[in-house]
């Protein structure tokens, strides 16, 4: 799917809750290191602050992110743009690299009110366990969650 489709009917309202996806530039599993993945867990909240948004459900992959965001005033988009882009220079600072960091798209889907949360808040921080990185999610350090 091309990131114009992606955008395609895209609106963002105020107390909306997405379920949010990006992917590391070529799938590069950069945050196998653990220097960089700490790093990124802290600018979720620096975008938190920022947006006056809430990551509620949150999970941070070897080479991508999947997050339950809910917004408050600023458009999805912004938020989104914020958190790769602050990290991205940030990262790679660190890494010494000029490259992109992430893909340029993201995928979202808003949440309907008859969506249960906490369901979908499981397969958000159960990704390292259908990975086969941990048996269980006890023993992944980057993730969080309101519902846990």
């Amino acid at each position: 799917m091309t990131w114009s489709h992606l955008r395609k009917g895209r609106f963002s309202q105020s107390g909306q809750e997405y379920f949010i996806t990006f992917n590391c530039e070529k799938r590069r599993p950069l945050f196998t290191e653990a220097e960089l993945a700490k790093a990124f867990c802290r600018y979720l909240s620096i975008n938190e602050d920022k947006f006056s948004c809430q990551w509620l459900s949150w999970v941070l992959m070897p080479d991508h992110f999947h997050g339950l965001v809910k917004i408050d005033h600023y458009p999805i988009e912004k938020v989104i743009k914020d958190l790769k882009g602050s990290t991205a220079r940030f990262l790679n600072k660190r890494r010494k690299d000029t490259g992109p960091l992430w893909q340029k798209n993201f995928y979202d889907h808003a949440l309907r009110v008859e969506e249960d949360r906490l369901t979908i808040s499981r397969y958000i921080v159960s990704n390292p366990v259908r990975a086969g990185i941990v048996k269980s999610v006890r023993f992944y350090p980057y993730w969080n969650s309101v519902y846990f």
